[in-house]
């Protein structure tokens, strides 16, 4: 026990000397922006949290048969083959800007067109969801678009830190391309280190709103958490977002589990044009509560006060156990039953948010 004991001290000391000082790990706020970060009533004890505390199950007759699940594997977690994109064109950005209009580029990665404006969702553009070239690779073996292809980019949005959604390689190429980054308390940190200029970055609290670029954004709950490297876990902010320009209003969750902060959203700002959700990579037996069912996915939709649901967070990588499309095919059904519109576009395809006639080839069935 004593010979095990050591080589877990070792390994957490070369974790620390060797791996956290890595760029990729991004940056902890400094001593001045923690102080800041006291006049926010979601920073508690040096860290952020959400209002109504989740108890995670750690007894042994819970974890086991999750642990199992895993280390069992699951031969449908991936597709049999690499998923086929639609392809963005530099002509696609020459076409009428007056139309507001969304792109999903897989998992949460979304262009918005809205007012003449380009916004860029948590843009993740690698082939891996990870900090190293290993594990949760990309289904597809393309892009939608590279990144050296996008035009200047008006606005970057940024949910959290979690390696899935904010992208370090993606960051560093597109630095120079983006007039702004709008990102949570404490998420600008990371930005600095890898070189955004602290100008072009506006951290937000939970409540927070302010007009950019004469579109409205605000910063509201997610029931989520933060954090790269080794440690430090929850010492930035994690949030959803509402995107409100002149005629179109647009919800993006960002990663949450099901909580009430979407009814509280959906009375104070709803109701919604467009609903960009998570709806996958969640724990079927409920263990870990900070990301939701796809019938909760349709809820906080409803909750919302939304119009047409965009399910995200599914079709890139795979997190968790299970199918790859168990998401979309139980969110098509809870919506059919409660009658949700939803969308289902192939990844690169365009859905105007204004339309009634969207997406809904079950494009993966054929692919899968």
């Amino acid at each position: 026990m004593g010979t095990l004991v050591l080589v877990i001290i070792i390994m957490i000391f070369l974790s620390i000397v060797f791996l956290n000082p890595l760029p990729v790990f991004g940056a902890r706020p400094t001593k001045k922006k923690k102080r800041q970060f006291q006049q926010s009533e979601n920073f508690i004890k040096g860290k952020f949290n959400y209002p109504i505390v989740s108890r995670l199950d750690y007894r042994l007759k819970v974890l086991l048969p999750v642990l199992s699940e895993y280390v069992e594997g699951n031969p449908n977690a991936r597709p049999k083959e690499p998923l086929k994109v639609q392809r963005i064109t530099k002509s696609f950005f020459l076409k009428s800007v007056n139309k507001a209009s969304v792109t999903w580029l897989g998992h949460s990665t979304s262009l918005i067109q809205l007012d003449g404006k380009l916004l860029l969702l948590d843009p993740v553009f690698t082939a891996y969801a990870s900090p190293f070239r290993f594990g949760g690779r990309r289904y597809s073996e393309q892009l939608p678009i590279e990144i050296a292809d996008l035009p200047e980019i008006d606005v970057v949005l940024i949910s959290h830190d979690h390696y899935d959604h904010l992208d370090y390689r993606a960051i560093k190429k597109l630095k120079n391309k983006v007039r702004k980054f709008i990102v949570p308390l404490g998420v600008g940190s990371h930005l600095e280190r890898w070189g955004v200029n602290s100008e072009r970055i506006v951290e937000f609290d939970w409540w927070e709103e302010a007009e950019v670029y004469n579109l409205k954004f605000r910063c509201t709950p997610a029931k989520h958490s933060s954090g790269r490297g080794i440690f430090g876990m929850n010492l930035t902010l994690w949030c959803s977002w509402i995107i409100e320009g002149k005629h179109t209003k647009v919800f993006f969750s960002g990663d949450s589990g099901y909580g009430p902060h979407f009814k509280e959203i959906g009375e104070k700002y709803g109701p919604f044009d467009l609903t960009l959700i998570e709806a996958g990579q969640y724990d079927n037996k409920g263990w870990w509560p900070l990301h939701m069912f796809p019938e909760e996915t349709i809820q906080a939709h409803i909750e919302l006060g939304g119009n047409l649901l965009l399910p995200i967070h599914w079709g890139a990588f795979t997190l968790a156990i299970h199918d790859w499309d168990e998401p979309i095919e139980r969110a098509l059904k809870a919506a059919h039953d409660r009658n949700v519109s939803i969308a289902t576009p192939r990844i690169g395809e365009t859905v105007e948010i204004s339309l009634s006639n969207v997406p809904l080839t079950p494009w993966w069935r054929v692919e899968s």
